[in-house]
């Protein structure tokens, strides 16, 4: 699995115009999900999603995570194209991109499992063209894989 955060101020995902999920402070989250990954891995990111320290304390900018955040939420949108390989031409591939009916239910493992700590989650709709928005607080943006 491999997921991008960002800190937001806000976050929305449209489809078709319509909103469908939205947060305010929190965090974005894209994930992608590899061919082989497992909802132990999903679990794995999520834990480590409500735990990192990248929101501001009393006296350190990088203290507080996201379930100390109190009304922060995340907002979880699919994103196969993080698993682009661009190692041969200029086109990406996507054969290391779990297909779709693996990763629905690895990515609403995910969403669920950063719930189960308290933080409200939105979600986008996975499969869909989405339009997604967001205020990036930072801005500050880490990279999650399930290697790390």
């Amino acid at each position: 699995m491999r997921i991008v955060l960002q800190r937001v101020a806000w976050a929305r995902v449209e489809v078709e115009g319509e909103e469908v999920g939205a947060v305010g402070p929190g965090l974005l989250a894209l994930v992608g999900v590899a061919e082989g990954d497992t909802e132990a891995e999903a679990r794995r990111l999520a834990d480590k999603t409500v735990r990192m320290r990248i929101f501001a304390g009393d006296e350190r900018p990088f203290d507080r995570a996201l379930a100390d955040v109190p009304g922060a939420a995340l907002l979880c949108v699919s994103q196969f194209t993080l698993l682009a390989d661009l190692r041969r031409g200029n086109r990406p591939g996507w054969s290391g991109a779990a297909r779709p009916e693996v990763a629905a239910p690895l990515v609403e493992a995910y969403a669920e499992a950063v719930a189960s700590h308290g933080v409200p989650v939105a979600r986008g709709r996975f499969g869909a063209h989405m339009s997604v928005s967001l205020e990036n607080d930072g801005p500050v943006t880490i990279v999650l894989d399930s290697t790390t």
